[in-house]
């Protein structure tokens, strides 16, 4: 994992109505990470909140379904990546959701500890971009703004430039390892 977000950190929110398989993800996360899990949709809901940087979330289940909390995720604007663990193939239907990634059951402790570690860095992979464009945007009203000859001799204008370099290398790598997991995963 690239996170900042260290392991013993990052919270996870299990979500599995058969309490048998959600006993089995806690134990495959809980040495891991910081894991909490709800056994409905319903109390999956009650429990949202931007503390989970990431959630393992069944599709089918009774009363409230995962896409339902999928969407009361979005409604409330919850700030996590979500995963679903589920016995439903996929179909074209998941385009629309908005989701990271889909794993069909059964599955491995290993798959479930890669994909949390996957969202964890793809957590990573938006905060550095983000960083990185907020500081590409201060550079570019300061090229603006200021002489050449200042921008020259200012430190911080080149401290601003060295930060710049270092985040596109970081947020570079970080895609390149996104990528090899894609690919390694389907292979």
């Amino acid at each position: 994992m690239t996170s900042d977000t260290t392991a013993e950190a990052a919270k996870v929110l299990i979500v599995e109505d058969e309490q048998e398989l959600a006993d089995l993800y806690h134990d495959y996360l809980r040495d891991a990470y910081d894991v909490d899990m709800a056994y409905s949709g319903e109390e999956a809901i009650e429990m949202l909140s931007d503390e989970y940087d990431a959630v393992l979330l069944d599709r089918r289940m009774p009363v409230v379904s995962g896409n339902e909390v999928v969407a009361a995720i979005e409604e409330q604007n919850v700030q996590c990546r979500v995963a679903m663990v589920t016995a439903v193939n996929p179909d074209f239907d998941i385009i629309d959701l908005q989701i990271d990634d889909y794993l069909v059951k059964p599955v491995t402790r290993q798959e479930v500890l890669d994909t949390v570690d996957r969202l964890l860095t793809i957590n990573e992979y938006n905060d550095r971009v983000q960083e990185l464009t907020s500081k590409k945007l201060k550079r570019n009203v300061l090229e603006v703004e200021k002489t050449k000859s200042e921008l020259k001799e200012s430190d911080e204008f080149e401290q601003l430039a060295a930060e710049i370099e270092e985040l596109e290398v970081e947020v570079e790598s970080i895609a390149d390892e996104l990528d090899a997991e894609n690919l390694e995963r389907y292979i």
